[in-house]
């Protein structure tokens, strides 16, 4: 098998999305036998999983139906997938969005040219079902690329790029988990169908963080570290589709504490896997822009108030300065953030309650202008 595709699903049902993402992916080029669809439903409450046995029905051999015996988001069902993937390379795709009809096959050939374990391109946003690029996203860039070296790999790990815009050799996304490698494949080799979603369930890997979003963030800073060759086709093969539902227009407590665990996890990886100390300064703006920076001003805008977003902010500054006293002096927190968030930040840094109140009345006082 050359290609295994996870798809982890949630109540996609609604205006045809998990449709569109599902058209495209058994329409692929690839000849049957060179690719396998794996879509796992992470126990929704609306058709989907109705929809994927149909297409299972429809595409014996080319396409997998597997239901996740309880709800762990997104980073559950890819280690269900993870667990049942064949493939020599691994690639995703979220249930709401969809792809051109030769996306992997030129992904696997540019791999095949160029002998590189990670291949991507680009993405196009859109608000509607279309193969016409709308707003054209540059992935990733040609400085990346190429045999990997140190300045290759810094480029990659503040810059990575969505996940889903790539495919992947196994090795980079599993590590030492490969089921294929620890001897477990008789587990699923000719699984009947019955046993599929328990089996799938018990056995799933553990490669990304369950019960939380930003599963990707956790996990992004290793696999770019095990990438040897990486390629990227300056084109817009895979379409990202913009919707008031998607997890980045979503802004809720539970939202805002999944970034810091994932922020959390970005650091515990880097410690664990022994590149912290080479890599620092990447890890540390990661870590502070996915933990702090982004957090800290999604939780303060009055239309999206949280409950409790002072106490909540508070500790999360302090844990911020626990974890990188220096921060601030960070070569790429200068060059990067915006001079009016560095400016509060200062200020949250020596008084909390100031920049609180301070934060307040400049909104208050931002809304009263508009108004007039």
């Amino acid at each position: 098998m050359k290609l295994s595709v996870i798809v982890p699903v949630y109540n996609m049902a609604g205006e045809d999305k998990l449709k569109h993402c599902l058209d495209s992916l058994v329409a692929q080029s690839l000849a049957d036998g060179e690719i396998e669809i794996i879509a796992v439903d992470d126990c929704s409450t609306d058709n989907s999983f109705k929809i994927m046995k149909e297409y299972e029905k429809n595409y014996p051999g080319r396409f997998i139906a597997v239901h996740s015996m309880k709800n762990h988001h997104q980073g559950g069902a890819k280690n269900i997938g993870l667990f049942l993937a064949k493939g020599q390379w691994i690639g995703f795709i979220d249930a709401d969005d969809w792809v051109v009809p030769d996306y992997y096959e030129r992904l696997l050939d540019r791999a095949e040219k160029t002998g590189a374990d990670m291949v991507g391109c680009d993405y196009s946003l859109v608000d509607s079902y279309t193969f016409t690029p709308g707003q054209i996203v540059h992935n990733n860039s040609e400085e990346q690329t190429g045999i990997m070296d140190h300045e290759k790999y810094r480029r990659l790990l503040l810059d990575t790029g969505s996940l889903v815009v790539k495919i992947y050799k196994r090795y980079v996304v599993l590590g030492d988990k490969d089921p294929l490698k620890n001897g477990k494949d008789a587990l699923w080799a000719d699984m009947p169908s019955e046993s599929i979603d328990d089996k799938a369930y018990e056995n799933r890997l553990d490669v990304f963080p369950e019960d939380i979003f930003y599963e990707d963030n956790a996990v992004s800073n290793t696999w770019m570290l095990r990438v040897k060759h990486f390629e990227y086709i300056k084109e817009p093969l895979y379409f990202y589709y913009q919707h008031q539902s998607s997890t980045v227009h979503t802004i809720s407590k539970k939202n805002l504490e999944d970034r810091m665990v994932a922020g959390r996890q970005i650091l515990r990886e880097a410690k664990d896997n022994g590149y912290l100390d080479e890599f620092r300064p990447e890890i540390e703006f990661m870590y502070t822009v996915l933990f702090y920076v982004n957090t800290l001003f999604s939780a303060m805008p009055k239309k999206q108030h949280i409950s409790g977003s002072y106490r909540f902010t508070k500790e999360m500054g302090i844990e911020m300065k626990k974890e990188f006293p220096d921060f601030q002096n960070n070569p790429y927190y200068i060059e990067r953030i915006h001079p009016e968030e560095k400016k509060l930040i200062r200020m949250q840094m020596k008084s909390h309650a100031a920049f609180y109140l301070y934060y307040r009345l400049l909104w208050f006082y931002r809304g009263l202008k508009k108004k007039h």
